[in-house]
């Protein structure tokens, strides 16, 4: 009935109501039957005190001797309702709410989120606190699905026996319903009074609280840093400042809700004296009979309970909208990188890459890339070299499209890469950086993130092609797991850097892209290690476009060409040898080299290049 991962139609609304229909269509029709056992249930309150009144009509006046044979129909009538209709009617609703609804709405939202979430650019994520994003995305899809248990739960039921009840009065005493009807009214405004007090606090609640979550995960993230500089303290004091806006924001919500509740407690109370009072009067001129006065105060009783639990559930419902609508806030924006419409799906290409007067700035009148002009001919080997802040990553975001140029293009075998679909155009690309990060998985499952479908030789080809085999088969984790089945940890944490640096090697060769971009990707390697991955590349470069960062120039001397980047144009450009003779900037860094690093220069620095951290 529900397909609980059907994709959204369109990015979310950033009104509340259009964005709850975002959240949940495809379940409408598990709603609606939901809604209407709840609502059959909540008219069982009503047949059970016309019934009541019933009974206690037939035995006023009666012969107890011959009371249950004139009346046998009445009294198993009035067995069977509470025996087998009435909890047939609340089963059915139970069953409709928590195997219809429950198991397929949060998460059918949750995985809407989550799709949408991935599609921000990675400005988005470096902006936040990767657990507060993640609490914003738990956090919507359990208040929606609780707003929407509260609407069949609360809503229906309610509505059910109110107008049920409406009707039972309107048969007893006129008056009794018009001042049920009144008394509804007021009640209504009562709860719009106070809710919309109730929904602004709860979103400044589920803010404070998202705010305690990500300051937590990111000192865990980083409690490595945390233990090596002493700041246990700090952070405590840190996160202790978060938990005392969560528990100021919590406070005001309870001064609130107290409130309410007092409030409505007290009114509610004036409902069985309207009801029991007019059944009374009328029963005193003889229009009314003791059964009727019995039904009036079973049905004044009930909906006196149920409006403390109605209300309740109001204030559970506002609240719940409040964490919507606070979720909404972070979750909904439009993504800021985007497929064209109508984007071709970019096949395995030759490997052409070309900036044509590229420019891009982060935004800002200094820094990135100015002017840059430069192609690269299908297999060229090209080396990147540059002080910091020159533009060097800057390049890779672009041809990554982790960024659109503000002017010029980027292509690839002539093809702009704003006509291409983004997975399409990486999945072109393979990428090693200096800072690897893995996923907590198994070594395999993390080699494999380079090429799904590869087969277990072709994946342990890749590890042994890294010099990362034999160190995978000593790895033990700490459920016993060895070799390529252990987990490596949070961002590998397990793992040295070398061994890091190693096993995105493996995945990058395993991707097999024909664009392979190198940003450091021997850094973290000792001598050894490195003379032999050195080796590897040369093996995984051949037939492929590579463009390759370094500071260790003696890496890329042997590159076809290399690049001088300086303040984002490009100055110098030649062989390794053709750059020596010119003795200009790239000899200038190759004399100041000492064991082969390129010597840095006080400059502005250049813009980190986001969310590149894994071999792509």
């Amino acid at each position: 009935m529900t397909d609980a991962f059907l994709p959204a139609e369109g990015p979310p609304p950033s009104r509340l109501i259009p964005f709850l229909r975002w959240c949940i269509n495809g379940a409408w029709p598990a709603v609606w039957i939901a809604g209407a056992a709840s609502a059959l249930a909540g008219s069982m309150e009503v047949g059970a005190a016309w019934l009541l009144g019933l009974v206690i009509d037939s035995v006023v006046g009666a012969d107890p001797a011959t009371h249950a044979g004139q009346h046998l129909w009445l009294l198993l009538a009035f067995v069977v309702f509470y025996l087998l209709i009435r909890p047939g009617a609340f089963g059915l609703s139970t069953w409709t709410m928590n195997m219809l609804v429950a198991p397929n709405v949060m998460p059918q939202v949750l995985s809407r989120l989550h799709r949408w979430t991935m599609g921000h650019s990675v400005t988005f994520f470096d902006n936040d606190f990767a657990g507060r994003i993640a609490q914003k995305q738990m956090q919507t899809a359990r208040a929606v699905t609780d707003v929407i248990a509260e609407v069949i739960g609360t809503v229906f039921f309610a509505l059910a026996s109110i107008i049920g009840s409406v009707v039972l009065l309107a048969g007893i005493d006129t008056w009794g319903a018009l001042a049920l009807a009144l008394w509804l009214v007021f009640y209504l405004l009562l709860i719009r009074a106070f809710l919309p007090h109730v929904r602004g606090r709860s979103k400044a609640r589920a803010s404070a609280r998202a705010m305690v979550t990500g300051q937590v995960v990111d000192t865990i993230t980083n409690i490595k840093t945390v233990k090596l500089f002493a700041h246990d303290d700090h952070e405590d004091r840190v996160a202790l400042g978060a938990m005392e806006g969560y528990r100021s924001a919590t406070k005001r919500f309870g001064v609130t809700t107290t409130w309410y509740r007092l409030s409505q407690i007290t009114f509610s109370g004036l409902l069985p004296i309207l009801l029991v009072g007019g059944a009374m009067l009328m029963w005193r001129k003889g229009a009314a009979t003791p059964g009727d006065i019995a039904a009036a105060g079973a049905v004044a009783m009930r909906i006196a309970q149920m409006s403390g639990w109605v209300s309740q559930s109001l204030m559970a419902l506002w609240s719940n909208i409040g964490e919507v609508e606070d979720g909404m806030r972070t979750l909904t924006p439009a993504h800021a990188i985007t497929d064209a419409e109508g984007a071709q799906v970019l096949g395995r290409v030759q490997g052409e890459v070309r900036f044509d007067q590229v420019s891009f700035a982060y935004g800002r009148e200094k820094g990135g890339i100015d002017g840059v002009d430069l192609t690269i001919k299908p297999g060229e080997r090209i080396g990147i070299v540059g002080a910091s802040g020159a533009g060097k990553s800057t390049l890779v975001a672009l041809l990554l499209r982790l960024y659109d140029t503000e002017k010029g293009r980027v292509m690839i075998d002539g093809t702009d890469l704003r006509d291409v679909t983004q997975e399409s155009l990486r999945r072109n690309i393979g990428m090693v950086t200096q800072e690897t990060a893995m996923f907590n998985r198994s070594a395999r499952e993390n080699i494999l993130y380079g090429r799904p479908d590869a087969t277990e030789e072709e994946m342990i080809a890749a590890a042994k092609a890294a010099e990362a085999h034999d160190f995978i088969l000593g790895l033990v984790d700490h459920t016993g797991k060895t070799g390529y089945e252990a987990a490596l940890g949070e961002r590998g944490v397990k793992l040295s850097g070398g061994q890091r640096q190693r096993i995105a090697l493996a995945r990058a060769f395993l991707k097999n892209a024909p664009i392979l971009v190198l940003d450091e990707a021997t850094s973290a390697l000792d001598s050894e290690v490195e003379a032999a991955i050195q080796k590897a590349l040369g093996r995984v470069m051949e037939g492929k476009t590579v463009l390759a960062i370094a500071h260790r120039l003696s890496t890329i001397a042997e590159m076809d060409r290399i690049v001088v980047l300086d303040q984002g144009r490009i100055v110098e450009e030649g062989s390794h040898a053709e750059l020596l003779a010119q003795n200009g900037l790239y000899a200038r860094y190759w004399n100041r080299q000492s064991g082969g690093f390129l010597g840095t220069e006080e400059e502005e620095a250049e813009e980190p290049l986001p969310g590149i951290e894994a071999a792509q």
